[in-house]
């Protein structure tokens, strides 16, 4: 069973940063794309969407709201990522959930099979 820990999220105002972390633990088999996908409020689970993936070799993917603000990174060793969302806006008010796969699905645009508890993000002055 694969367990994905979030870490990080937080109350900041707008303009602000945060970093988030997400830890992968509990496998024999490695976790390939690890991401954050988040779900705005008022939204149901369907329609989260993707914030950021990555590959143990590097390829990325960002959903569009992202791009330029967010970086997402990676340590294989520890099997962990990291998001760092910068010039944070009310509308990236969200929780934010870790997300998993052996696979590569983000490329197909789906989601991977396993997903932490999530974490709060709120950008309000």
């Amino acid at each position: 069973q694969v367990q994905l820990v979030e870490s990080g999220g937080g109350l900041v105002q707008p303009g602000g940063s945060l970093r988030l972390s997400c830890a992968a633990s509990g496998s024999d088999f490695s976790i390939n794309a690890m991401g954050f996908y988040r779900q705005a409020p008022g939204k149901g689970r369907e329609e989260r969407e993707l914030v950021a993936g990555i590959t143990r070799t590097g390829l990325l993917n960002y959903g569009d709201f992202a791009k330029g603000r967010f970086t997402i990174s990676r340590d294989n060793a520890k099997n962990t990522i990291f998001l760092q969302m910068n010039n944070l806006k009310p509308e990236d008010t969200a929780v934010y959930y870790c997300n998993g796969d052996p696979g590569y699905p983000y490329g197909l645009g789906y989601p991977g099979a396993f997903w932490g508890q999530g974490t709060q993000v709120t950008v309000s002055s």
